[in-house]
C-alpha cells in the first residue's frame, strides 16, 4: 500500500483524468493507476490531499460516521464576531440541512502560507481575516457555505490537516510519501 501526501495549489481539479483547459493531479503526480485521493478539494481550494491505493483507509477517512476531522484555515470578509463564531460552532443551515457543529476560532495574526498563485481579490474598504475551522463532515463546498451563511464570505482556503495528518513544509504543487503509521487513525 501506497500513501502519499500532496499540496494541492489553487486552480487544480482534484482528479487525474483531463479536463480541458484546467490542470489537474496529473499535471504534479505520475502515480500507478490504482492510486486516488481520499476526498476532494474545490478547484479553487488548496491544501492537504491524501493519495492511497488502500481502500480500508479511504473508507475510514471519506466515511462521515467516523467523523474524522478536517482542519481548515479560511480568509473570510470581515472580522467575525462571537454571534458568527457560535453560529458555526452549533451548526448553520445549508441546502436544507443543518451542518454538524464545528469548532471555529478567528486566528489572531496571519497564517505562515505560501502565496496563492492568483491574489485574492482586495477591496480597500473591507477588512479581511483568518479563522479556522476543523469540521467533522464533508458536504460539497462546505467551509465557503458555512462562512456565507453567517456573513463572512471566503476568499481563500486552504486545508492544512486531515486527522493528525499534516501539511507540514509542503508548497503547492510538492508532495512526499508517508506510512500508514504515520495516519495514525
Amino acid at each position: 500500500m501506497r500513501y502519499i501526501i500532496f499540496y494541492k495549489p489553487y486552480a487544480v481539479l482534484s482528479q487525474f483524468s483531463p479536463e480541458p483547459g484546467k490542470r489537474t493531479l496529473k499535471d504534479f503526480l505520475t502515480l500507478p493507476k490504482d492510486i486516488y485521493p481520499v476526498g476532494r478539494l474545490d478547484y479553487d481550494s488548496e491544501g492537504l490531499l491524501l493519495l492511497t491505493n488502500d481502500n480500508a483507509i479511504k473508507n475510514t477517512l471519506t466515511d462521515p460516521k467516523f467523523e474524522h476531522p478536517k482542519t481548515y484555515l479560511a480568509q473570510v470578509e470581515r472580522i467575525p464576531d462571537a454571534n458568527a463564531l457560535q453560529k458555526l460552532r452549533q451548526g448553520v443551515v445549508i441546502e436544507k440541512i443543518k451542518t454538524k457543529p464545528a469548532e471555529a476560532e478567528v486566528l489572531k495574526e496571519e497564517p505562515a502560507l505560501p502565496p496563492r498563485s492568483v491574489p485574492i481579490r482586495f477591496r480597500k474598504n473591507v477588512p479581511t481575516s483568518w479563522i479556522k475551522l476543523v469540521l467533522r463532515e464533508g458536504r460539497n463546498r462546505q467551509v465557503r457555505k458555512m462562512t456565507a451563511a453567517v456573513g463572512h464570505p471566503t476568499l481563500r482556503l486552504v486545508r492544512v490537516k486531515i486527522g493528525t495528518l499534516d501539511i507540514g513544509e509542503l508548497n503547492p504543487g510538492e508532495w512526499k510519501e508517508i506510512s500508514l503509521e504515520q495516519i495514525s487513525l
